[in-house]
């Protein structure tokens, strides 16, 4: 079983639009979307949820009312200006870290901490096999928690299953989110586009991608809206010796088949999805390259 990993550098450069189109090429695999603050593989995916488990991480504060004496002790102590600074005291659950340190030195326990929803992770069954997912809720931390959660059970799934592949949406970035989705990946595709940004932070995620050893491989996504970047962007993998494994051309079918819910290599035959089956070829034999 190998896991490949899809990233990109940054956000809108085609990476969930190129795994949606691996999962329709792609044989005897499990299905993650590891981007937890703003998942999005399930709308091209359409997938039916099976199992629905809530994902509990951290505590937040509350002061208890009719114990709290207002003596001031946390509001003095607390290192986030989370507790108003007048009585009667009071926490703001938005700058509360849950530290715990005001419940720890209150005087009269007035402070209870409770365990934090954050979210939930799925399991779900998708017509192009089963999916592992994740919904962060809005304004929650701990996304690189939730996606080790992801990543743990899509892998006692694709053993349970004997799976050969497991095939991850990565997070966009190169922040803590996606440093938690390398984890177990045995190879990287790197999905750009030839701008300046797209460059930039090419780099960024190669940087990160080599810092943990792990090999990768470059796509180029609409390479010839500008070709002078495409030229750079196939120099800096050259010299990087990093595979590019293929350029995806323009072509507005791509945006129709997003429009129709679609992966793009079963909307049509264009340009676009030729090269995603020419990208899958070459991903594939660098993956057993890889393994040997």
């Amino acid at each position: 079983m190998r896991e490949i990993l899809v990233l990109s550098g940054k956000g809108g450069t085609g990476k969930t639009t190129l795994v949606g189109a691996l999962a329709a090429l792609m044989e005897n695999k499990v299905l993650t979307d590891c981007d937890v603050d703003a998942a999005d593989l399930h709308l091209l995916l359409n997938p039916t949820v099976v199992k629905e488990n809530a994902f509990w991480s951290g505590v937040s504060a509350r002061i208890l009312p009719d114990q709290c004496t207002d003596c001031g002790t946390c509001f003095e102590i607390c290192q986030f200006q989370a507790i108003t600074d007048s009585p009667p005291y009071r926490i703001d659950p938005l700058s509360c870290e849950g530290c715990g340190v005001c419940a720890h030195f209150c005087p009269e326990d007035a402070i209870e901490l409770k365990d934090n929803l954050c979210g939930a992770w799925y399991l779900s069954e998708t017509p192009y096999g089963p999916m592992v997912h994740a919904a962060l809720d809005p304004g929650e931390e701990n996304s690189g928690k939730l996606v080790s959660v992801v990543k743990r059970e899509s892998r006692e799934l694709a053993e349970k299953m004997g799976a050969q592949w497991i095939l991850s949406d990565g997070p966009p970035g190169i922040g803590c989110p996606v440093i938690s989705s390398l984890s177990g990946a045995n190879l990287v595709v790197v999905v750009t586009e030839p701008s300046n940004s797209g460059l930039h932070d090419l780099h960024r995620v190669l940087d990160l991608v080599s810092h943990f050893k792990i090999p990768a491989g470059v796509c180029i996504n609409k390479w010839d809206l500008n070709t002078t970047v495409t030229r750079r962007i196939e120099d800096a993998c050259a010299s990087r010796n990093v595979r590019v494994l293929g350029l995806i051309p323009f072509d507005p079918l791509a945006v129709d088949s997003l429009v129709a819910g679609k992966p793009v290599v079963e909307y049509h035959n264009g340009p676009a999805a030729a090269a995603v089956r020419g990208i899958w070829k070459n991903l594939e034999a660098l993956a057993r390259q890889v393994a040997e």
